[in-house]
């Protein structure tokens, strides 16, 4: 639901009204009514209903009598009667309708006792209530932390200013009573305001709140839902389905509503259904129920001692087998009853998209460019990296300057010749030095650069 001032922001973003719950032209509000006579005039010498509905915030709304006289339409910011002082709400509903909508909630049209409309709200009268609203937060925070100082088993849920700012609703839910006359004394210190405390129920406060369902809208209780009626298992199990408490509740922690919807199509059709607790008497043996299917009118049976196996009858085949029992006839078996459904050709899946398999992140990863390089891979010889070998795979021995020259192809160290070991094994027997060996072709000559000391 939108209306026009809930129009988008920056970047496509919701902008919103920022009226938190109080739509200025009703059409985000919650339990809203569409006035389908607002374009059609009364007949002559018809006067208007004096009536109008006015709504206050989230879901309470009364019905207050136009004793002034105003001219007022919905979305008008009107101060009402209240007790103490005067509250301030936006008018929903005018016309015929409000007529209506206060029989169906029980409120008679001539009552005396209805309050009335003071006038439409100054400007000074709506900058009071949105610094009232804009307290509520902070409010219901500290509250919830007194509270809990005081050890009240209590979840306050909700805080409601009156329009003028001198009494403060408190809703609260709990599982049994609470004694908060401390509370309601240290709250009236710390506000400095009169406090109400309202004990509401659990689908009242998901009500008053709002939220998204399971099944991805908002909560029938806070859109449409006026009539909170009692729900039990029965009716899941009436609609075959498992009892699986979380489920089967809602927000509120309670069964959701919604199972009563098509709670009397089931009860209808399951009508023509024998009981399932009732046996097939066979010459091959009892046949027990284990499922049904109500939309397609089928049962399944299966013999005493074979479970295994299942056989598919018609609610009429079924009720036949059971007529002639009642008789004290017995059928040859229930082969003779089964049907055989024609195979579907069911719709295999197809991976559109291409995303769909399992083995998508067992792919190696690709490395990214400028990583560091494969120690394993041929460098090149520019940039002070190890030259490549040379054509016969051997990288070449360092020169008697020390260096090594750059190699060719390939990438493999030469091996050391055989014939120098055994010259410094010579040279050594004939009184050398042991650590030393002579200068000759394939030993490198030391590197100055490398040991300062020496140069």
């Amino acid at each position: 639901m939108g209306c026009s001032s809930c129009s988008t922001g920056k970047d496509g973003q919701p902008r919103g009204c920022k009226n938190n719950g109080t739509c200025g032209t009703d059409g985000c509000n919650k339990l809203t009514v569409f006035d389908w006579l607002s374009n059609m005039t009364l007949p002559n010498g018809h006067e208007p209903f004096d009536c109008v509905e006015v709504r206050f915030k989230n879901s309470r709304k009364e019905f207050f009598r136009n004793t002034e006289g105003l001219t007022l339409s919905m979305g008008d910011v009107v101060a009402t009667e209240a007790s103490p002082g005067h509250d301030v709400g936006i008018v929903t509903l005018v016309g015929e309708l409000v007529k209506v909508q206060m029989t169906k909630k029980g409120v008679k049209p001539d009552d005396p006792a209805l309050p009335k409309v003071y006038r439409k709200a100054s400007q000074k009268d709506i900058d009071i209530w949105q610094e009232a609203r804009d307290r509520e937060a902070a409010v219901q925070k500290r509250s919830r932390e007194i509270a809990i100082r005081l050890g009240l088993e209590m979840k306050i849920s909700d805080v409601e200013f009156q329009g003028d700012g001198s009494k403060a609703t408190f809703y609260y839910t709990a599982e049994g009573r609470v004694d908060f006359r401390q509370l309601i004394k240290d709250m009236a210190r710390a506000f400095n305001t009169r406090i109400e405390m309202r004990q509401i129920g659990y689908r009242q406060e998901a009500s008053r709140l709002g939220g998204i369902g399971s099944c991805g809208r908002e909560l029938c209780c806070s859109t449409w839902l006026t009539d909170f009626r009692s729900v039990n298992t029965a009716s899941a199990r009436y609609q075959q389905l498992s009892l699986n408490p979380q489920k089967l509740a809602g927000q509120c922690g309670k069964l959701k509503c919604c199972l009563n919807y098509e709670l009397d199509a089931y009860l209808d059709a399951l009508r023509e259904f024998p009981k399932q607790d009732i046996k097939l008497d066979t010459e091959k043996g009892l046949g027990v129920c284990q499922k049904i299917d109500i939309f397609k009118g089928l049962m399944w049976y299966a013999y005493e001692g074979d479970w295994a196996k299942w056989h598919m009858l018609s609610v009429e085949q079924a009720n036949k087998v059971i007529a002639k029992n009642r008789e004290g006839d017995k059928v040859a078996s229930l082969e003779d009853f089964s049907l055989d459904l024609p195979e579907q050709n069911k719709k295999e899946f197809e991976n559109v998209v291409g995303q769909d398999s399992l083995t998508r992140f067992d792919r190696p990863k690709r490395r990214k460019k400028g990583g560091r390089p494969n120690k394993k891979r041929p460098a090149s010889g520019k940039g002070g990296n190890r030259p490549s070998a040379g054509k016969d795979g051997n990288r070449p021995s360092a020169g008697k300057d020390g260096n090594r020259p750059a190699s060719g192809k390939g990438g493999n160290r030469p091996k050391k010749q055989k014939s120098a070991p055994k010259a410094q094994s010579a040279w050594n027997k004939e009184g050398g030095n042991k650590g030393a060996a002579p200068k000759g072709k394939g030993n490198r000559k030391p590197n100055n650069r490398r040991n300062p000391r020496n140069a």
